[in-house]
């Protein structure tokens, strides 16, 4: 197995994330590998620097680098040897099994577009994020920001979507999965909510149980895996993130508090495309780059992105 990590993306890159390889690439089988893409250069000296092995890691040499700023689909197609889209024509050539980086989130999904595209049959891919519900236990969330506005279709994807994954990353044998709403009644919502309860509810292919409301969202009691479109998503992520940083200021010190610390995950999978791709945070230190590399490496292994096709097909 061969991970592929942008060693240019992220706002501490690449210090924090050759660090983060680092520490990630000890906790590797033999038989598993880390491909950095970026300026060599750069990436010997924090090797170096940190009294690693160079010869731990495959190294591409990337002239070029997609900032933070920059217009991703412009970036993309003009920067051919930045680090992300060698990274990508890597991953397409099957050279590197999947491709993770903590930069330019446009750019990736441009990339991502670009190069291995979506699964045939889905419409459009999600994110997912954790939501802990215990000490123990996650909700899975999707999407989180791909698509703020989706038709009821998409939404029913999003439900498979998130069944498979949550099968096979949470172990969970029958996941429920359920559609954020404003009620539990199965009259209540919008448009797209109604609409997209109706072809939920008369559904095969995964176990949906009906609506579920905002308080729900951190409860183990009705529901697996949680579905509703990228703007609501985003900003529920975004409010979990920062009442994160509120309990820490304040000094509050507990191990189910901690586990919404985006740091112990590093990055969140593209669902519904035909390689295994993941995205890091941008403020992404050492931990969470590990972190990061961890997870790439555990949708690679459970074979994420062959269940989706054969679930699609």
């Amino acid at each position: 197995m061969k991970i592929g990590i942008d060693a240019m993306g992220g706002d501490y890159a690449p210090t924090e994330i050759v660090r983060g390889a680092i520490n990630a690439q000890k906790q590797l089988s033999e038989n598993e590998s880390i491909t950095l893409f970026g300026d060599k250069n750069q990436i010997l000296e924090v090797i170096h620097k940190e009294n690693a092995n160079e010869s731990d890691f495959e190294i591409v040499h990337c002239s070029e680098v997609i900032e933070m700023g920059d217009n991703p689909a412009k970036a993309f197609t003009k920067k051919t040897d930045s680090s992300i889209a060698v990274g990508f024509k890597w991953l397409a050539q099957g050279k590197v099994d999947g491709f993770a980086s903590a930069g330019n989130t446009g750019a990736m999904l441009v990339g991502t577009m670009y190069t291995i595209k979506s699964i045939p049959g889905i419409i459009r891919p999600a994110i997912a994020t954790y939501i802990p519900v215990s000490e123990e236990k996650y909700n899975l969330l999707l999407d989180v920001g791909i698509n703020p506005d989706c038709r009821p279709d998409v939404l029913y994807q999003y439900g498979l979507l998130g069944s498979i994954f949550s099968k096979l990353i949470f172990g969970n044998h029958n996941p429920r999965v359920a559609l954020l709403n404003i009620g539990e009644e199965k009259e209540k919502g919008n448009l797209v909510t109604k609409s997209t309860y109706e072809i939920m509810s008369d559904n095969q292919e995964y176990n949906f149980v009906g609506n579920v409301e905002g308080h729900d969202l951190f409860s183990n009691d009705k529901a697996d895996v949680i579905v509703c479109d990228g703007f609501v998503g985003n900003v529920i992520l975004k409010e979990a993130e920062a009442f994160f940083h509120i309990l820490k200021k304040r000094k509050v010190n507990d191990p189910y508090f901690e586990r919404f610390n985006f740091e112990n995950y590093g990055g969140t999978p593209i669902l519904g495309v035909n390689a295994p791709v993941i995205i890091g945070h941008g403020v992404s230190n050492a931990k969470a780059i590990m972190n990061m590399v961890l997870q790439t490496r555990e949708v690679i292994s459970s074979n994420l992105c062959t269940k989706i096709k054969e679930a699609f097909n």
